[in-house]
């Protein structure tokens, strides 16, 4: 099965592994289907957990083969890396203030009746719009194998989409669950929270397409998906999980999320 897998087109690699990933998120929206609501602590702590998984592949599977990429394509990595991971976290960051502008302006209008409906959209939006960088994190993964960089493993790729697709599962309960508590049937709650997830194959195919034709891009476009999910991770995973009276545990679970990232990418690559 290992040697089926490595033996296709990087691009259908992309897109096999991003279906994974959406199938968990699928699963994860699933949680609907069984629970009312979903005991806080052990949805916090996934948060923690896929906090530290997203923390550690952004290393291993992102930064360290972007760094030594660019040194393999004679560019300076110390700027190319840099400037890629700032333009990565610059781009949700952008997304989260053009989010809140637009929140801002509904609240303003008072239209009371479509509250929830709205509520709903920003929801399933903002976990969809931070899942793009994911699903592009993955295609340039298994694009790049296409060119037998050094710094860049089938085992290293595969990593990364494990590990995106663990920290999906709690993203998908997360988008499910509110809409049901706003009082959406458990079909559509599910439909939206597995929705959410769609666009990753679509961005990973992308990724490999753009990486596999302009293999210059390959350094910066490693070093931006990077930049893009420690920019969720610091601005929506922890800060979630720490809302949790249990903090010290939240912390913990980062941190086991981060070695079980870290044993599956280096040992595997």
């Amino acid at each position: 099965m290992d040697k089926f897998l490595i033996d296709l087109h990087p691009i259908l690699q992309a897109l096999l592994a991003t279906l994974f990933t959406w199938g968990v998120t699928a699963l994860g929206a699933g949680v609907v289907f069984f629970f009312k609501r979903i005991n806080k602590t052990v949805l916090d702590g996934m948060l923690g957990f896929a906090a530290g998984v997203m923390v550690a592949a952004s290393f291993w599977s992102l930064l360290e083969p972007s760094i030594s990429m660019a040194s393999s394509l004679h560019m300076n990595p110390t700027l190319i890396t840099s400037f890629g991971f700032l333009a990565g976290g610059a781009l949700l960051f952008g997304s989260d203030k053009f989010y809140d502008f637009l929140e801002k302006k509904k609240k303003n209008k008072k239209v009371e009746k479509q509250g929830s409906i709205k509520r709903c959209f920003l929801l399933v939006f903002s976990i969809t719009m931070h899942n793009i960088p994911e699903g592009l994190a993955v295609g340039v993964a298994f694009g790049s194998l296409g060119y037998h960089i050094t710094g860049t493993s089938f085992a290293s790729a595969l990593a990364l989409a494990i590990g995106i697709g663990l920290q999906n599962f709690p993203e998908g309960s997360a988008v499910s669950l509110p809409l049901r508590r706003e009082g959406m049937s458990r079909k559509k709650s599910f439909f939206f929270g597995q929705l959410s997830g769609l666009v990753e194959p679509i961005a990973a195919v992308i990724g490999a397409i753009l990486v596999i034709k302009i293999r210059t891009l390959l350094p910066f476009l490693l070093a931006f998906a990077a930049g893009a999910m420690i920019y969720v991770v610091v601005e929506e995973l922890i800060p979630e999980s720490q809302t949790n009276k249990k903090k010290d545990f939240m912390a913990f679970s980062t941190l086991i999320g981060f070695c079980v990232m870290m044993i599956l990418d280096v040992a595997l690559g």
